[in-house]
C-alpha cells in the first residue's frame, strides 16, 4: 500500500503517535493558560505570556538544546528524573515533549482568543444563578469557545507532524525510536537514490496534515450547529 517500506511505515506511525502524544498531553494545561491570560489579571501576566509565546520566536533548535540542557540525563532536571526511571532524551517519549513545546503556542494562541471572544455576560449569569467558577466555564464558557479549542488543538498537531529542529536536536534521529516522518525524509534527501522514497513520504505527510485539517473544520461546525440549535 503507498509503495512504503517497512521502515518508512514506522517512521509514519511514530510522527502519529508522538503528534497525538503531544496535542492530548497539551490539551489541559493549554486550555488553563488560555483560561487564565483571558480572563485574569495578575501579576506576571506579561511574563507569562512571553513564555508562552517563546518558541515562536527562538530557531527551533535553540529550543531543543534548551531541552536537552534541562531534560537531558545530565541536565538539570533530566539527571534527578533518570533516577527514577525518567527519561526523555532520545527517546520518542522526548519527541513527543519537543513537539508539544513547539505546538503549545499555537493552541494556546487560539483557545485564548476563543474564550476572549465568549460574551462575559453569559458567564456572569450563570455565576448569579449560583453556578460556581469551575461549573461557568465547563457549561458555559467551554461550549461557546469549543470550535477555537478545537482549532488550537488541530494546530498543535500540524506542527507537531512537521517538527523538526527542536526534537533532531533534542532526542537525534534514531531510527524506529525518535525518527519522524521530517527526520525521515530529511535523512533519505541526504543519501543517493533517496529522492523517491522521501517524495512518498512527503506525500503522506501532506495527506495528514489535509486530513487534520478537514477533520478540524468538520468537528468546528458540527460544533457551531449544536451551539446555534442550543
Amino acid at each position: 500500500m503507498l509503495g512504503l517500506t517497512p521502515e518508512e511505515w514506522t517512521a509514519v506511525a511514530l510522527s502519529l503517535r508522538v503528534a497525538t502524544v503531544a496535542t492530548l498531553a497539551s490539551l489541559g494545561p493549554g486550555l488553563a493558560v488560555a483560561w487564565l491570560l483571558a480572563r485574569r489579571r495578575f501579576p506576571g501576566r506579561a511574563l507569562l505570556d512571553g513564555l508562552v509565546h517563546l518558541p515562536l520566536i527562538l530557531p527551533p533548535v535553540v529550543t531543543g538544546y534548551l531541552l536537552l540542557l534541562l531534560l537531558g540525563r545530565r541536565g538539570t532536571l533530566g539527571a534527578a528524573l533518570a533516577e527514577i526511571g525518567i527519561v526523555f532524551s532520545f527517546r520518542w517519549t522526548g519527541a513527543a515533549l519537543a513537539c508539544a513545546v513547539m505546538g503549545f503556542p499555537l493552541m494556546v494562541r487560539a483557545m485564548r482568543l476563543s474564550i476572549e471572544a465568549v460574551d462575559r455576560r453569559l458567564e456572569q449569569a450563570a455565576a448569579t444563578l449560583g453556578a460556581r467558577p469551575l461549573a461557568v466555564f465547563v457549561t458555559v464558557t467551554l461550549p461557546l469557545s469549543l470550535p477555537g479549542c478545537i482549532a488550537g488543538a488541530v494546530l498543535a498537531f500540524a506542527k507537531a507532524m512537521g517538527e523538526f529542529g527542536a526534537t533532531i536536536t533534542f532526542v537525534s534521529n534514531i531510527p524506529g525510536e525518535t525518527q519522524t516522518l521530517p527526520s525521515a525524509i530529511y535523512t533519505l534527501t541526504q543519501v543517493p537514490g533517496g529522492e523517491g522514497p522521501a517524495l512518498r513520504l512527503t506525500l503522506v505527510s501532506i495527506a495528514v496534515s489535509v486530513t487534520a485539517l478537514l477533520v478540524s473544520e468538520f468537528l468546528a461546525a458540527r460544533a457551531g450547529r449544536r451551539l446555534g440549535a442550543g
